[in-house]
């Protein structure tokens, strides 16, 4: 797969414009297993520098995206205060094309039809580099988590369930 060409995604094509170093990084899509381990595991990497992408809907703020480890779920009463709503509630898996342009397993916190609010795990800062999806399924980023947070114009919270 080495010597395969990459075709760039709208987020890498976002992170060229900012001029924010990354690399991507391809991996063998399983359509039956799209989670974060399997993909942790593909990369070689341990499941906490790998970031999911969730995308929720606030009883007052409509959409709003929180990124947060591949192993932990979000903490939706968390996650509704630090968002400013009262009720938070993923979205159902046949919107998130429509809503962002990304499909389930390759959805990234960055090139979305439209920016939505974002916010990433604190944990995020503690790595020198982490991944998250390149915007399709089989491609990650690998960059710095500072840089990630600035292009997705996010801010860090406590997301997850303790």
């Amino acid at each position: 797969m080495a010597d395969k060409k990459i075709n760039k995604t709208n987020a890498a094509r976002l992170l060229d414009q900012l001029k924010i170093a990354y690399e991507l990084i391809p991996y063998e899509v399983d359509e039956n297993d799209l989670g974060a381990q399997h993909i942790a595991e593909q990369l070689g990497q341990p499941i906490e520098r790998l970031f999911k992408t969730l995308v929720l809907r606030g009883d007052k703020t409509g959409l709003v995206v929180c990124v947060i480890p591949g192993a932990e779920e979000v903490d939706l009463k968390k996650a509704a205060k630090v968002t400013g709503n009262k009720k938070l509630e993923m979205i159902h898996v046949k919107e998130l094309l429509p809503l962002t342009g990304f499909i389930r397993g390759g959805c990234s916190p960055i090139g979305m039809k439209k920016p939505l609010p974002t916010w990433f795990h604190e944990s995020i800062v503690q790595y020198d580099t982490v991944y998250c999806s390149a915007g399709m399924r089989g491609l990650q980023f690998r960059l710095a988590p500072q840089d990630l947070v600035r292009a997705a114009k996010g801010a860090l919270a406590d997301l997850i369930v303790a």
